[in-house]
C-alpha cells in the first residue's frame, strides 16, 4: 500500500496529479485545496497518499497533508459517500469547515460541495457528529500554554478543546477565544466532550 509519494511534479490536471518518482509516473486524483497547494511542475512534491484497491484497478487518491487524509477516510464511511464525493466534499471545504458544518449540521455549507444533496448532508451530520470530537482528540497537538489565555489557565479540559481544534485546522488564538466563550455559556468544570462543539459553534458563528 502506498502511503506517501515524494517526487518530481510531472503535471497537473483538473482533478489529478502526476507524480515522477524514480522515473515511475504515478497518477493521483487530488482534491482542489491539494491541487492548489502544489508547486509548479517540474519542482518536487510530497503528498501523503491513500490507495484504494478494487477487482479491476488500482487507485491513489493524495491529499495536502494526513489530516486530510484522514477526513478522507472518515467521510467515506458514510452511506452514499464514495471517493469522488469525499474528494468534493474536501475541494468546498477545509477541514476545520467540515468539522464547523458537521456539528452544527450545517446542511447549507455541506451542500456547497458537488454531489452532495439536502439528504445526504444530513446524513453526514447525523452519522459523524459524534466522531469529529473523537477524532480531534486523537492527535498529538501540545497543550495550551496557561499564558495564551489567562482565563483558560489550569482547566486541562479546555486545554484539551483548544488542542482538539487546533487539529481540526483552526489557529490557536481563535480556538482559546472560541472554548473561552464556551465555557462562560457551560460553566466552569465542563467536561472536553462538550466543549468541543460548543467551541465549534462559536467558530461557525
Amino acid at each position: 500500500m502506498i502511503a506517501k509519494l515524494t517526487g518530481k511534479l510531472d503535471s497537473l490536471g483538473r482533478d489529478h496529479v502526476v507524480i515522477d518518482c524514480g522515473g515511475v509516473g504515478y497518477f493521483v486524483r487530488c482534491p482542489a485545496r491539494t491541487l492548489s497547494s502544489l508547486p509548479a511542475p517540474g519542482e518536487t512534491a510530497s503528498i501523503a497518499v491513500e490507495t484504494l484497491v478494487r477487482e479491476d484497478a488500482i487507485d491513489l487518491y493524495g491529499f495536502a497533508d494526513p489530516a486530510e487524509r484522514d477526513w478522507f477516510r472518515l467521510l467515506m464511511t458514510v452511506q452514499g459517500v464514495g471517493a469522488k464525493v469525499a474528494l468534493s466534499l474536501l475541494s468546498a471545504l477545509n477541514p476545520a469547515d467540515l468539522a464547523s458544518a458537521i456539528s452544527s449540521e450545517d446542511k447549507a455549507m455541506l451542500t456547497r460541495a458537488d454531489g452532495v444533496g439536502p439528504k445526504l448532508a444530513t446524513r453526514l451530520a447525523v452519522e459523524l457528529k459524534d466522531k469529529v470530537a473523537t477524532m480531534a482528540l486523537g492527535r498529538g497537538v501540545p497543550t495550551l500554554s496557561p499564558a495564551t489565555v489567562p482565563s483558560l489557565a489550569g482547566d486541562a479540559a479546555a486545554a484539551d478543546a483548544v488542542s482538539a481544534l487546533v487539529n481540526l485546522g483552526y489557529r490557536r488564538p481563535e480556538a482559546a477565544s472560541a472554548v473561552e466563550k464556551a465555557m462562560k455559556k457551560l460553566g466552569k468544570g465542563a467536561r472536553v466532550e462538550a466543549l468541543i462543539p460548543a467551541g465549534l459553534k462559536e467558530l461557525g458563528t
